[in-house]
């Protein structure tokens, strides 16, 4: 059985990021949850090792972590397993996350995470983004997120279609890089030894 706490720990301190024990403590459970259902379920891919799944999956959507700010409403559109929606929704307990996900399995494993790990900040919903807008009860997000569910150059502009005027879309970089648009930031990070950067635009 994998130690997930101490693997967390481990690679949490070697990329230099700073959580509480806490939030140890529920990505470990996370992790526990993930997988149990990943054998029937193609949340990630079956031949992902444990220490990969916790650095090039967990640590890696950490790294959102500094570009919240004081954002109160998150929503991460093509969440999957929860990354980073759920991630985020254990480090940042102040923050409220909607986790859009039509896969109705992996819709599913997340209504599973809320209710076993507690979390009252995580919102998994079977919709797709353009579903969710035509709700009657939606309001616009502080934040719009999305972890290669889409190309960059498609999620941007939709997901501003998500967040409110001043508010911001962030995407995940990997090697290759797009040529952003007007106004968009790039904040590069590494990740076990990889290059990798997150992506800003405020509409």
């Amino acid at each position: 059985m994998t130690d997930w706490a101490a693997l967390l720990d481990r690679e949490i301190h070697a990329a230099t990021t700073k959580v509480s024990p806490g939030t140890v403590s529920g990505l470990s459970n996370y992790l526990t949850l993930l997988s149990k259902w990943r054998s029937s379920i193609n949340l990630v891919a079956s031949s992902t090792t444990p220490l990969e799944l916790v650095t090039l999956h967990v640590v890696d959507c950490l790294a959102l972590v500094p570009h919240v700010g004081d954002a109160r409403r998150l929503v991460d559109v093509g969440s999957g397993g929860g990354l980073p929606g759920a991630i985020l929704a254990i480090a940042l307990p102040a923050l409220s996350v909607t986790a859009l996900e039509p896969v109705h399995k992996k819709h599913a494993f997340l209504a599973t995470v809320r209710r076993e790990l507690r979390l009252d900040n995580f919102s998994p919903l079977p919709e797709r983004d353009d579903q969710h807008r035509t709700r009657a009860d939606f309001r616009p997000y502080d934040i719009a997120v999305s972890r290669a569910a889409f190309p960059l150059t498609t999620w941007l502009p939709r997901g501003a279609e998500l967040v409110r005027a001043g508010g911001r879309v962030l995407a995940m970089e990997g090697r290759e890089h797009i040529d952003l648009p007007s106004g968009a930031k790039r904040h590069p990070y590494q990740l076990a030894n990889r290059d990798r950067a997150i992506i800003e635009w405020r509409r």
